[in-house]
């Protein structure tokens, strides 16, 4: 007796709703309400205290005024053309220098005996304590700001770099042999897309080095007839005026986020999900 034909199945074209992945909208959302969370915290935070000072600190609608009225009428976007281009040339200097000394101790053994150690004892030392052996060498000038920028966030990229190199897996090493990959071309080919990972984390750690180094410089080393985001802080000190010199601190901390969590955090994610390390 023949059996009868068995029912057609559709579980394959079942769509269960968990499964679905979440929209770019609840995605978007889960990134931003933690920073906005934060940032009505810090501002309530901050309400608090200037309420309970007695006006001896400004508070966060003073401070908004005031930063909107140096923005369209005062010297602030002056300054911020000043230090913007400062930290530009500061930082990708660093980084050309860190790559350098980051590939010469990772491919030579007797560099990384010899001053691999020494990378990590730079990297500790404040930046602004580079300021008064630097202006012996450098008289107070561009110069002078840029070369401490550079001593800052280079050990940090170098630092980077070699961390990477160290954890790039061994077979990928073996590839490389393998496929004649020598010299220059294992540093182009295995080694630098290798460590890129920990390299990005680095030039993150760089640039805040960067941006320390540069605000320090700025505070410290006085240039005629140039407006700065550090100068205009020191003006502000100078003429007690806590209003300004809290709106000068916003864009300080603005522009230090903005360059970390948009920018390198973004390349950042990039590279872990192009290496499989982000889903």
């Amino acid at each position: 007796m023949p059996s009868a034909p068995e029912a057609p199945t559709h579980a394959a074209a079942v769509t269960f709703r968990g499964d679905a992945s979440p929209s770019a909208t609840r995605r978007g959302w889960s990134v931003v309400w933690p920073r906005v969370a934060a940032a009505l915290c810090l501002g309530l935070a901050w309400w608090l205290l200037a309420a309970r000072s007695g006006g001896e600190v400004p508070g966060p609608v003073p401070v908004a005024r005031r930063l909107w009225l140096e923005l369209t009428a005062g010297t602030l976007p002056e300054a911020l053309v000043t230090t913007l281009g400062r930290a530009t040339v500061g930082f990708l200097a660093a980084i050309v220098v860190g790559l350098l000394i980051g590939a010469a101790v990772a491919v030579s053994s007797p560099l990384r005996a010899g001053i691999g150690g020494l990378l990590a004892a730079v990297q500790t030392v404040p930046s602004v304590a580079w300021f008064p052996v630097v202006l012996v060498l450098l008289v107070p000038s561009e110069g002078a700001i840029l070369a401490v920028v550079v001593l800052g966030a280079a050990p940090a990229v170098a630092t980077g770099l070699l961390t990477g190199v160290d954890r790039i897996p061994p077979n990928l090493h073996r590839a490389g042999h393998v496929l004649g990959a020598w010299g220059i071309d294992r540093l182009r080919h295995v080694v630098l897309p290798g460590a890129l990972p920990n390299l990005v984390a680095g030039l993150s750690q760089g640039w805040a080095f960067a941006w320390r180094a540069l605000m320090a410089g700025e505070l410290l080393v006085a240039l005629d007839g140039r407006s700065s985001l550090g100068a205009t802080l020191q003006a502000s000190q100078a003429r007690d005026d806590a209003t300004g010199l809290f709106a000068a601190m916003v864009v300080v901390v603005a522009i230090g986020l903005f360059v970390d969590e948009v920018l390198l955090r973004r390349v950042d994610r990039a590279v872990q999900r192009r290496w499989g390390l982000l889903g």
